[in-house]
């Protein structure tokens, strides 16, 4: 005899869900033909999050990963033209990265992109279901349990 396993369940469909989120978002990122991968589009969202142009290790310590990582998203972005390096004003040794004009113009259709994948992946759901849900994410993106559920 077997026992229910509802964290397993729930373990399982969440993998389903953020692939298909995943999925989602990035047919409507390669729809708007900017070339922009998934990570590199993650990198320009985080860019424009920064009152000034950050360290390549303050983005890499953002975005959780390696420094090498941050390094191949910036090239890629900078052959584009989206980005640039730019010396620290205070010292010689460190690069900051900023957004160029085509950086913020590629992040604005990129957000269009963004809302058309949520209106896509959010469809089947009522707006009732829509605010449970969003408030389900917010406790599990918090850790803090909802009061009154």
């Amino acid at each position: 005899m077997t026992t229910a396993d509802p964290d397993g369940m729930l373990a399982e469909q969440l993998l389903r869900f953020t692939r298909r989120v995943h999925r989602i978002q990035k047919r409507h990122i390669e729809q708007c033909g900017l070339g922009v991968t998934p990570a590199q589009s993650r990198l320009l969202r985080t860019l424009a999050h920064y009152g000034s142009p950050p360290r390549m290790a303050d983005l890499a310590e953002r975005l959780e990963v390696v420094p090498r990582a941050v390094t191949s998203l910036v090239d890629g972005l900078e052959a584009g033209g989206r980005v640039r390096r730019v010396p620290d004003p205070t010292n010689r040794r460190v690069i900051r990265i900023e957004l160029t004009d085509d950086g913020r113009k590629a992040l604005r259709e990129l957000r269009g992109a963004r809302r058309s994948a949520a209106r896509e992946i959010l469809a089947p759901l009522t707006d009732d279901q829509r605010e449970v849900f969003g408030a389900l994410l917010d406790t599990l993106i918090d850790g803090v349990p909802l009061r009154g559920c």
